[in-house]
């Protein structure tokens, strides 16, 4: 992959990142951690006890989401740095262009992707 190529997915990482980082302290009331977060929303919730543990629940998941987007964005931007960035981690190839476009996040070409979504893998996250 060119370097141009690379720089323009880091931005795009880069900028999907920063919208994320802002997701998750707009849903925490601003800077504040998860703690602290979850502490403010037990403050707050109201009388009907289902209403309330459906909303937290949906809170956590939402930053659970979140956050498990941030390490892949992390991961991806740590693979256009050591120049890995677009080739699948299971198999090498190079992943098309267009499933980058659509998900940047891309760890696998699609072949490999359906295989471990059909053999119950899931996605993994990748450790920094």
């Amino acid at each position: 992959m060119s370097q141009q190529i690379s720089d323009s997915f880091a931005e795009q990482l880069k900028q999907m990142r920063a919208e994320t980082l802002a997701q998750l302290r707009a849903q925490r009331g601003g800077a504040v951690g998860r703690a602290e977060a979850a502490a403010n929303l037990r403050s707050t919730e109201s009388d009907d006890w289902a209403q309330a543990g459906s909303e937290r629940d949906l809170a956590f998941a939402m930053d659970e989401r979140e956050s498990a987007e941030l390490v892949a964005i992390d991961a991806a931007l740590k693979r256009i740095a050591d120049g890995s960035y677009g080739l699948c981690l299971d198999c090498g190839v190079n992943i098309a262009t267009a499933r980058l476009h659509a998900n940047p996040t891309a760890m696998r070409c699609v072949g490999c992707q359906e295989k471990v979504e059909k053999t119950g893998g899931g996605m993994a996250m990748p450790s920094l």
